[in-house]
C-alpha cells in the first residue's frame, strides 16, 4: 500500500470514529463517513469492504493494542511483585486509552451492544483480558501477598475501573469539570487504584515486633523512666 493509500485509509478511518462516536454506528452511513474524510464514496469499500468491515476493523485493531500493552507488561514483569505487576500493567493499558479517547468510548460502548461481532471479540480478546488479570490474582493470593478472594469478582471490578473514565466521558466532564484524556487525571485515577489494590486486595506486611517498640514515641520515656 502507497503512503497515499496508507493516509486515505487512515482518514477514513478518523473520520467513522468521530461519527460512530457521536451519532452511533447505526446512524452513521458511508455517505457520511466519506464526505467528512474528504474522499470518494467508493474507497470506503475498496479499504475495509464496506461500513461492516470498517467498524471490525476499528474494534480488532483497538484490541490487538489492547491487549498487546498487558501481554507486554505480563511477561516482561515477572521478577515484579504482583501488585507492581498489576499496577504497571494498569497504568499502560489508561495511556493506551488516553492517547485515544474517542476510540476507546466508542469500543467500549459497542462492546455493551450484543452482536455477533461483539461475541467474537470477547471470544478472542476479552478472554484473553481475564486471563491475565485471573493469573495475577490466583498468582498473588497463592504468594500471600493478596487476601483470598473472588478471583473473578476482582477480575470484574479492575476492568471496570479500567475502561469507566473512557466509557462515560461525558459523565466525567459534566459532573465533576474533568475529562479522563487529561494526564493529570490519569495520574490521579492511578493512585486511586494504587489505594484500592493496598486496601482491598493487598495483605498488609507483617511488622516486625522489635522495630514497631523502637518507632513507638513511648518506648524512649519507657527506657528513662525504667533507668
Amino acid at each position: 500500500m502507497s503512503k497515499d493509500q496508507m493516509a486515505t485509509k487512515i482518514k477514513i478511518a478518523e473520520a467513522a470514529i468521530e461519527l460512530f462516536t457521536n451519532q452511533g454506528y447505526q446512524g452513521t452511513s458511508v455517505r457520511q463517513i466519506a464526505k467528512r474524510a474528504g474522499v470518494n464514496l467508493a474507497l470506503v469499500s475498496y479499504h475495509f469492504g464496506g461500513k461492516q468491515g470498517l467498524l471490525e476493523e476499528l474494534i480488532s485493531s483497538f484490541y490487538e493494542g489492547y491487549i498487546r500493552k498487558i501481554e507486554v507488561v505480563y511477561h516482561t514483569s515477572m521478577d515484579y511483585t504482583v501488585k507492581d505487576q498489576l499496577l504497571t500493567m494498569i497504568e499502560s493499558v489508561l495511556h493506551y486509552q488516553l492517547k485515544q479517547p474517542d476510540l476507546s468510548r466508542f469500543v467500549h460502548r459497542e462492546m455493551t451492544l450484543d452482536s455477533t461481532l461483539v461475541r467474537e471479540v470477547m471470544t478472542t480478546y476479552l478472554s484473553k483480558e481475564k486471563y491475565f488479570y485471573d493469573t495475577l490474582f490466583e498468582k498473588g493470593m497463592k504468594q500471600r501477598e493478596f487476601h483470598k478472594q473472588p478471583v473473578m469478582l476482582l477480575t470484574m471490578q479492575l476492568r471496570n475501573l479500567l475502561i469507566m473514565p473512557f466509557l462515560h466521558p461525558l459523565y466525567i466532564s459534566e459532573v465533576f469539570y474533568t475529562a479522563p484524556h487529561d494526564p493529570l487525571f490519569v495520574t490521579s485515577y492511578v493512585s486511586f487504584i494504587n489505594k484500592w489494590l493496598e486496601q482491598s486486595v493487598c495483605i498488609p506486611p507483617k511488622k516486625n515486633p522489635l522495630l514497631s517498640a523502637v518507632q513507638n514515641p513511648l518506648f524512649s520515656l519507657q527506657g528513662k523512666w525504667n533507668g
